[in-house]
């Protein structure tokens, strides 16, 4: 979808509200020592993390004394992210932008794109995320992507996906395009009895 993603429509604070249930502190635990793991970090190591959200992987590694730079498009998220930063005693340096147009050169150990961030814009433009997390690491630098693909999506394929808190519905149509691998959504949210409607791919 390229520069119409309605990013404003699909991570806000209903985002927020409805994945909590499955962002648990355990799981979040257990994804910090995987990507502690992945991308073979110890205390010193300057990283940068993109589509960092509301700091839910940022600040677990910055308490483990790694130098994390924190990007972001959603002033919200990047708030909750300071508030928690804060709350842990940690110096996270949160910015707000686009991860299309990154502005460092050779200043990072390590980048992360992690909980499915990278792959919502047009091909081109997941290109130039790619050459922006290459051109930010320090030569020899490591670089991890979490994301859905084909396989992955065909393996737990449904075409539709209700995440339901009390009267509150998240509702999610999908149609993957196998030849593309593209997935393309419609999500419906119905919350304090409004709903609302928007699509993204």
């Amino acid at each position: 979808m390229g520069s119409d993603f309605p990013r404003e429509d699909a991570f806000d604070e209903d985002y927020l509200y409805f994945y909590e249930e499955l962002l648990t502190p355990e799981r979040t635990a257990s994804e910090v020592e995987l990507v502690w793991k992945l991308l073979e970090l110890e205390p010193g190591l300057e990283l940068l993390d993109l589509a960092c959200g509301h700091g839910r992987i940022a600040n677990p590694l910055a308490e483990r004394g790694v130098r994390v730079t924190g990007l972001d498009a959603t002033p919200l998220f990047l708030e909750l992210a300071r508030q928690d930063a804060a709350e842990r005693g940690v110096e996270v340096d949160y910015v707000e932008g686009d991860m299309r147009s990154l502005p460092w050169s050779g200043r990072f150990d390590r980048v992360l794109c992690w909980f499915t961030s990278f792959g919502y814009f047009s091909d081109e433009e997941n290109r130039d995320v790619l050459r922006g997390a290459y051109d930010a690491l320090k030569p020899g630098g490591s670089f991890v992507v979490e994301m859905n693909h084909r396989d992955n999506l065909l393996g737990r394929y449904a075409e539709e996906v209700v995440v339901e808190r009390g009267k509150d519905r998240m509702i999610d149509r999908h149609r993957l395009d196998l030849q593309t691998g593209r997935s393309h959504d419609q999500r419906t949210v119905v919350r304090d009895g409004k709903s609302r409607t928007f699509e993204f791919s």
